[in-house]
């Protein structure tokens, strides 16, 4: 969550990744059914309607998401399922969405079958009742779900392939440096490699905005075979917000900067995991890079499947915040070179 965006806006006046079986989701542990509804957005550059190519992406469609549910919003993370339509992702005041994402004409058209429900804690109520609503992250490893709570420094497992939204989450151990995380500056990255990818089974966690003594954003393995501590070279004041790993073998960190003067902005930078050491300290070029001249809100949460074509596609939703000043965006691209 963008901390105090909405009064600083006032005041100038949003799955999964790899795996079929989580990202299609079992049917016990149903949500509440709410209805969403989608404005198309046309073009990715307001001054460009013709363009399509932005760095090493192409745009392949947007929308703009409305819901008269309250509790719909505020969208941190986000898995999409191999077919590029079943996702789950997270509300950060604690609530579960999921659904399909339809299309026509191969471009995001709307959503349908959109449940949600509060995510758990471990005994069976909502965990925001305990202070645990500041729900960020979210990586899978073979139908299990693993959701990082930025304000409590908290990583929680969910049993989903067995228990669907009903799932209660279960606090797993963490490295020390997660519990001394910096308030409102936590896990906002949470993903897992895929089977024969390097670092398979291990959590690759990244903070928002805690810095070491090298001003670089810390971060963490966690679980597998090489667990520990590493960093993400921080730079022209972005913070990190989310990532995923694409079937090459990839990560990819989305960021997001904002203040009063520039307003807001977001890129994506690409690290080959190979790279991604304990103790190491990791850079990677940039993908693309957006300002407020482009279709972008407050951008969190960002999810890599390959389509039918062969293509990658990333899908990233963007936090509103739960303000009428800001957007619930969708956005698509595919990956097609350096």
């Amino acid at each position: 969550m963008l901390p105090n965006m909405i009064a600083i806006a006032a005041a100038a006046s949003f799955i999964l990744a790899a795996t079929p079986g989580a990202a299609q989701g079992p049917q016990s542990g149903a949500g509440q059914r709410i209805e969403v509804y989608a404005e198309p957005i046309a073009a990715f550059a307001l001054q460009e309607a013709a363009r399509t190519r932005f760095g090493a992406l192409e745009f392949r469609g947007g929308i703009v998401l409305t819901s008269p549910d309250p509790r719909f919003g505020g969208l941190s993370a986000i898995r999409v399922g191999p077919d590029g339509a079943r996702f789950i992702a997270l509300g950060d005041r604690g609530h579960w969405f999921r659904g399909r994402i339809t299309y026509r004409d191969g471009r995001p058209a709307g959503l349908a079958d959109v449940e949600t429900a509060p995510v758990l804690g471990p005994d069976g109520r909502p965990a925001a009742s305990r202070g645990w609503f500041d729900t960020e992250s979210l990586a899978e490893i073979n139908g299990t779900l693993y959701v990082g709570i930025e304000r409590a420094n908290r990583i929680l497992r969910f049993d989903y392939a067995r228990d669907g939204l009903a799932a209660r989450g279960v606090p797993i151990s963490v490295p020390p440096g997660v519990r001394t995380l910096v308030h409102n500056g936590g896990l906002e990255c949470l993903t897992a490699p895929a089977r024969g990818q390097p670092l398979a089974g291990t959590l690759i966690a990244i903070s928002e905005k805690s810095l070491d003594e090298r001003g670089n954003m810390r971060a963490f393995l966690i679980g597998g075979g090489r667990p520990g501590p590493f960093a993400v070279v921080r730079s022209a004041d972005f913070d990190v917000t989310d990532c995923a790993v694409t079937p090459r073998g990839d990560l990819l960190i989305l960021e997001r900067r904002f203040s009063l003067l520039l307003g807001v902005a977001m890129r994506i930078r690409r690290v080959p995991l190979s790279q991604i050491t304990p103790g190491a300290v990791i850079d990677g070029p940039v993908l693309i890079e957006a300002d407020g001249s482009f279709q972008i809100d407050n951008m969190e949460g960002l999810a890599v499947h390959r389509n039918a074509a062969g293509e990658i596609i990333l899908t990233l939703v963007s936090d509103d915040n739960y303000s009428r000043l800001q957007r619930t965006l969708l956005l698509q691209f595919a990956l097609t070179g350096d």
